[in-house]
């Protein structure tokens, strides 16, 4: 298989459905979006047992999967208007619902919450920041790739 270039990640952003059982109106963020940072979290312990000879071994108990976005705000993309709506929200307010489609064509998908989100901002010759980190609140809902 071929080395596939990152932009061919293909990452969206929805409101959750009030009514909770229509699909999410999915829009895309990735206009200006320059850079996409995995800044997932992992928790683990270890532990040594008598059964065998002593050396601690590693048990995952958490995986925080965070994804930080970085790149310049443009108000007429519907993806980076919705998280700008976020700003100034907190607790349940800033639940979205979130999809990533993978260059192997698998799809994973499920509820997140957005921290930081940043829509102004930087130094006067430049255009508006953009920025905020994506956070599923669970192990998302994974589609395998169709062979």
């Amino acid at each position: 298989m071929a080395r596939e270039k990152n932009a061919l990640t293909k990452y969206f952003v929805a409101p959750i459905p009030a009514d909770g059982s229509t699909e999410p109106e999915y829009n895309r963020l990735a206009k200006w979006i320059s850079t996409v940072t995995d800044d997932s979290n992992e928790e683990s312990e270890e532990t040594g047992y008598y059964d065998g000879d002593g050396t601690p071994e590693t048990d995952v108990i958490s995986v925080a999967k965070v994804y930080t976005f970085e790149g310049n705000f443009d108000a007429n993309d519907p993806a980076m208007a919705f998280i700008a709506t976020l700003e100034f929200e907190t607790g349940e307010n800033r639940k979205i619902m979130f999809k990533q489609e993978r260059t192997d064509g698998s799809i994973l998908e499920g509820r997140a919450t957005v921290t930081e989100p940043k829509v102004t901002g930087g130094e006067a010759t430049e255009y508006p920041l953009f920025s905020c980190a994506i956070a599923w609140d669970k192990k998302p809902t994974v589609t395998p790739p169709t062979p």
